[in-house]
């Protein structure tokens, strides 16, 4: 059997290296785009936005999550057995599955949007939920089609695509808002103009793909004439190899036979030791090359293809619904409760809104978490096949209380800093309480996605789907009880608990699948040291520039002023835990030594403070 070459594996890394980059500027982008979102148009815009755009995701999973692996898979296989007509026909079938899906979630999701509007509870998010469902249109083919590059292992249209998908959808949205601004729309018609980034992001990002489609075919236009030939040499050595197998195992009567075998085939001349394989080594060699002929003649049917690709994405699908369901939670909870509280609809889509000011932020450490997550799938893989189980407890232990640390570390410091961040970012501090809570969430949903990643890592893989769901169960419960006594602090109160019994589920599970059993003075007392430090440094540095703020006559309230508090208590705190960290061991420096770049001079300099040893 061929080998993989080095080059396919480091063509691999190589696009595994742009695909990582492109996710982490993609997510940049969508995460800070919310800002300006809700700088120009206000809360009640940035409310309906949050209330649709779950919404939204949820649709797109159900149209487009399973699919496009599913063609990415088979592609690849096709692939590799030298079979680019059937790549390609497998592309046409599932680019036409997948239009056929979007148009009809499009429509589904156009003419009900007065209804789930009412299940929601507010009529004002009926326009943005119309205009988004203009996005299905485009975003399912454009993803079927970075299936398919991704199956021949060509990373950069995917990466092109997310990034131009992204800046796109910004683009569009700013302007369309300063343009409805102007015209002073209606608060839906503003949000629904908002929307519409994500239709103009979708269209550009299916144009890009597009691109990539003609070229390539301009490129295999030459090589297509020659598949035919191709493919028949090749059947051509298969079934001359299945015949030099037969005669080189054949069974000799005389010793005259091994000189005519020689003389018979090239094959033979080599036979020395192999002739003189075991019957289990003939069988198998026999059978490779039996299967290896009719995995070139037999082709399935159109129907079989889109029954073998739905086969594959269904469960796939259903997997990925997790995450979307625990923000489709909020949706139809939220808004409702509020409204049993005496809101009117624009009441409640502002507060909504100003619910939903701290997501941007915990989004960015969750995204840190979710694009680290995938080197710790193979890397516990590997664990497991060549260290034994003392590799995997060493390796999960390290991840968890590394991101244990940079979870917690997020949620305190956004804590003690909301006050100024609400300002820096937002311009007033409403909804601050509501925003000290929803940091709390950093350290559940890091740990819950770091976690989940070791377990697949392990082969569990529907065990943090179903933690997930759990986690949305409990959020749905917390809302009703927590909403109508504490309003949107409630919510964010309930976020909090929910991603943090996600993650001990995840962990749970975890530990008895590893026997990893961790002292608590690392899990819990010494991290609580150095959070307590960080924190008291992060505040008393905001204090005091406040005071000092205060004392030259600007007011803390200014932007300006809270950018500079923000800033300077956010660079007091990460000095002091870093420090901290250091000094209680829970930072070693030959783990700090490992960070790239920053990380050998960050331990040089602690080790002159003599901090680490």
């Amino acid at each position: 059997m061929k080998q993989p070459s080095s080059s396919s594996g480091t063509k691999l890394l190589q696009g595994a290296f742009i695909l990582g980059l492109a996710a982490i500027i993609s997510k940049i982008i969508g995460a800070f785009q919310k800002i300006p979102l809700q700088n120009l148009g206000g809360d009640g815009v940035f409310g309906i936005y949050n209330t649709v755009y779950p919404l939204y995701m949820l649709i797109i999973t159900l149209a487009a999550a399973g699919l496009p692996l599913a063609v990415s898979k088979f592609v690849a296989e096709q692939h590799a057995l030298g079979r680019p007509e059937e790549s390609r026909r497998i592309i046409r079938l599932s680019s036409l599955l997948l239009a056929g899906l979007g148009l009809f979630t499009a429509v589904v999701m156009y003419v009900s949007a007065s209804w789930v509007a009412d299940l929601i509870g507010n009529q004002h998010v009926a326009p943005s939920i119309r205009a988004a469902s203009l996005a299905l249109l485009f975003v399912p083919l454009m993803t079927g089609l970075r299936g398919y590059f991704q199956g021949m292992q060509q990373m950069l249209p995917t990466a092109m695509s997310q990034v131009i998908e992204q800046a796109v959808r910004v683009t569009v949205m700013i302007v369309v808002l300063l343009w409805l601004i102007q015209q002073h729309a209606s608060l839906e018609m503003v949000a629904a103009g908002a929307m519409l980034g994500s239709v103009a992001g979708g269209c550009a990002g299916l144009a890009v793909m597009l691109g990539y489609v003609y070229r390539h075919r301009r490129n295999e236009r030459t090589r297509l004439l020659f598949d035919g030939a191709v493919r028949h040499e090749e059947e051509r050595e298969i079934k001359s190899e299945k015949v030099r197998g037969e005669v080189l195992y054949a069974e000799p009567e005389q010793p005259g036979d091994i000189s005519q075998s020689r003389q018979s085939t090239d094959a033979s001349r080599n036979i020395g030791s192999t002739y003189r394989a075991s019957p289990e080594e003939k069988v198998h060699h026999k059978d490779a090359l039996e299967q290896g002929v009719q995995a070139l003649e037999v082709k399935r049917s159109n129907g079989e293809w889109i029954r073998t690709l739905l086969i594959y994405a269904i469960p796939v699908c259903l997997g990925s619904l997790a995450v979307p369901l625990m923000n489709l939670v909020d949706t139809f909870t939220v808004p409702r409760l509020l409204r049993g509280e005496g809101l009117d609809e624009v009441q409640t889509m502002v507060s909504f809104g100003i619910y939903n000011r701290g997501l941007p932020l915990v989004q960015l450490v969750t995204m840190l978490a979710t694009s680290l997550s995938v080197l710790f799938i193979p890397a516990m893989a590997e664990a497991r096949l060549k260290g034994g189980p003392e590799a995997v407890r060493q390796q999960a232990g390290l991840a968890l209380r590394w991101f244990w640390l940079i979870g917690l570390a997020a949620s305190a410091g956004l804590a003690v800093l909301a006050d100024p961040i609400n300002r820096m970012l937002y311009g007033d501090a409403a909804g601050t309480e509501a925003l000290r809570y929803m940091a709390l969430t950093a350290a559940g949903s890091t740990v819950s996605i770091i976690a989940a990643a070791l377990l697949q890592g392990l082969g569990a893989v529907r065990a943090p789907a179903f933690s997930m769901l759990a986690a949305a169960g409990i959020k749905a419960l917390l809302n009703v009880m927590f909403v109508p006594a504490l309003g949107i602090s409630g919510a964010a109160l309930a976020g909090a608990a929910a991603y943090m019994l996600a993650a001990g589920l995840n962990v749970a599970l975890l530990a008895r699948l590893t026997a990893m059993r961790p002292a608590p003075g690392a899990v819990l007392a010494k991290p609580a040291l150095v959070i307590a430090a960080m924190s008291l440094a992060a505040l008393g540095t905001a204090l005091a520039a406040e005071a000092v703020l205060g004392g030259l006559g600007i007011a803390a309230a200014h932007r300006l002023a809270a950018m500079g508090v923000s800033l300077l208590g956010i660079a007091a705190g990460a000095a002091v835990f870093v420090v901290a960290a250091a000094r209680t061991g829970l930072l070693t420096a030959a783990e700090l030594a490992a960070l790239p770049k920053l990380g050998p001079r960050l331990a040089k300099l602690l080790r002159r403070l003599r901090v680490l040893g």
